[in-house]
């Protein structure tokens, strides 16, 4: 799919709603007595703060003239006590807002990841992951200011600008509207650009994301990298993506800061008006301390707009993000407990395919009709040609994907009846790609069963012979392994992989070409440990090496998503099908 590419931006699937703003207030609703704190220090603030230009207005054209110093003293008082009030109290609202904006950050992106948890294998293997984590980090990091100090001071400074007027028109009503006359100048041409601001956004969130999905890339592919002498090409391909961020970058800084000068362009153009109205244009001229008041006023008056402006660029960024991050809370999990859905009891480990049939596109099947019943503690091997529906036959067992034609049973209770976690709970599963998590060796087969003890994960490593090559370790099983397993032996990886799967101790067992990476010598060492795990659990085991399925108690061989063939080893080979050409073709290339 097209979305599948670094070099691509991605289609916006849910563009900007206004319910998307209003869901991100249901995250703020749960911080709304620390807002309505905040509020009302702000407002406290915001109205001691408007004093100032009064008791000047006061010194000036009274306490001045008078010579009256102790009056003098006292309004110089008072102006100090409003500025310390008022730096006080945006200091308890900054630290107040700081707190309800990143947690409501933490929120949202504990939502997404919680989300991210329960999405189908087919959402991973449709985008990059580097498109992924940028929503998760990037995005959600991109709207805290938002949250955080942007909400609250919308509202202040509107609060800020109705006061602001209070005051003005009690000073002087012709030059306070003078003032306001150049509002509807700026809202006509933020008006006019506030289309171009959000595509320049939403462009530089594409670009961010195909930059984030290279370098990911990148980093995992490091290796074969080098391997390939690719160093040059790959340079090639970042400069074009960085370059393609830094101009998506420079076209919204443009539109972004047409919106500060404009306002202080009207602003001063306003103020000059004012000041020549109040000398010029009134007989008698305004006294020198309204004519300051009002000054002081109107730059104050345009200082709540130039930040409103500010915020308004923020919410543009903002809105750009919460697509983004919204789209992905709202793509659909598949595959989920179903309503009415029940715990599955403690299993024995029969499983029937009844009549199934699957396809991952409409019109392209992948499993047609299969239908067979595994016994409790029965080992079945599933061989074929790549593509046949081996790998598929196993997901479906695990409900990965929705069964929509027929029907899989364990123990006689369908799969798409019992919940997700009591299902595969009581299933291990170990597949090819063996993925280590960072931390140490104990932790990673712990991971299997979070409660087994120190005795247990060393008992399972033994039974798949990885506790030979962890003692031999600097710090045995307590050694720190890198990210993705840095420092091991895919065989090692696969070894750890598969202890962690036994220690959960499976009634059904999944064995995804899990020995694949394992040399000879221990691969026999493994099978002897296996042939005594797998008893009393039912198992599927897909393998290309087929020396590694004869003993199982039935081989079901998959061709064109059919059974073409089932039967053990013996019965397969004397019948000199399909099984027994592969068998022979295989040992002929061995030989």
């Amino acid at each position: 799919m097209a979305r599948n590419r670094y070099d691509v931006d991605e289609e916006l699937e849910s563009p900007f709603r206004w319910e998307h703003f209003k869901r991100s207030f249901v995250y703020v609703s749960r911080y709304k007595k620390r807002m309505i704190t905040a509020l009302l220090v702000s407002f406290v603030g915001a109205v001691v703060a408007l004093t100032g230009p009064l008791f000047m207005q006061q010194a000036l054209d009274v306490a001045v003239p008078n010579k009256d110093v102790g009056q003098l003293l006292f309004l110089g008082g008072l102006l100090l006590l409003t500025v310390l009030v008022s730096v006080a109290a945006n200091y308890i609202r900054g630290v107040l807002m700081a707190r309800v904006g990143h947690g409501i950050v933490h929120d949202i992106r504990k939502d997404l990841f919680d989300h991210l948890q329960t999405l189908p294998f087919s959402y991973f293997d449709n985008r990059p992951h580097g498109k992924i984590l940028v929503r998760v980090v990037h995005y959600i990091n991109s709207i805290s200011e938002m949250f955080s100090n942007g909400i609250i001071n919308f509202i202040v400074e509107i609060i800020n600008i109705v006061f602001i007027c209070i005051f003005m028109l009690q000073v002087s009503v012709p030059l306070a509207l003078i003032t306001m006359a150049g509002l509807p100048v700026l809202g006509v041409f933020i008006f006019l650009i506030k289309h171009k601001q959000h595509r320049a956004w939403q462009n530089v969130s594409n670009k961010t994301s195909n930059l984030n999905a290279y370098v990911q890339e990148s980093i995992d592919g490091a290796s074969v990298t080098q391997m390939f002498n690719r160093q040059e090409t790959n340079e090639g391909i970042f400069e074009k993506l960085s370059e393609g961020y830094r101009k998506a970058w420079l076209k919204m800084e443009v539109l972004f800061n047409a919106v500060p000068p404009t306002v202080e362009i009207v602003s001063q153009v306003v103020l000059t008006l004012v000041y020549i109205a109040g000398v010029y244009w009134f007989d008698p001229m305004v006294s020198f301390g309204v004519l300051l008041a009002m000054g002081t006023y109107a730059s104050r008056f345009w200082q709540p707009i130039t930040n409103l402006a500010q915020i308004y660029n923020q919410f543009i960024n903002c809105v750009a993000y919460l697509e983004r991050i919204f789209e992905l809370i709202d793509e659909p999990s598949v595959i989920e407990d179903k309503e009415g859905a029940y715990e599955l009891p403690p299993i024995t480990g029969k499983v029937e395919f009844d009549h199934v049939s699957f396809e991952y596109e409409p019109g392209v099947r992948i499993l047609n009709d299969v239908s067979f019943t595994a016994r409790p503690g029965e080992s079945i091997a599933l061989v074929g040609p790549t593509g046949a529906g081996k790998t598929t036959i196993v997901n479906l067992i695990s409900r990965f994907y929705n069964i929509e034609l027929g029907q899989v049973r364990i123990d006689q209770n369908s799969v798409m009846d019992v919940t997700l976690h009591s299902l595969r709970s009581q299933m291990g599963i170990m597949l090819q790609d063996s993925f280590i998590f960072s931390g140490t060796l104990m932790d990673n087969i712990r991971y299997g069963r979070l409660d087994a003890t120190d005795e247990e994960v060393i008992a399972a490593a033994k039974a798949v012979h990885a506790h030979a090559f962890i003692i031999q370790m600097e710090r045995g099983y307590d050694t720190v392994v890198k990210e993705r397993g840095g420092g091991l032996s895919q065989g090692q990886k696969q070894l750890i992989a598969f202890a962690r799967t036994l220690l959960n101790d499976p009634k059904i067992l999944v064995l995804d070409e899990a020995t694949s990476s394992i040399d000879t010598a221990t691969e026999r060492l493994v099978q002897e440990g296996i042939a005594l795990l797998l008893k009393g659990r039912t198992s599927f085991i897909i393998a290309h090496r087929l020396s590694t399925i004869e003993r199982c108690d039935r081989i079901l061989y998959i061709d064109q998503g059919r059974i073409a063939e089932a039967g053990t080893h013996e019965e397969l080979m004397a019948k000199g099908g399909l099984y027994h050409q592969l068998y022979s073709s295989q040992m002929h290339l061995a030989g």
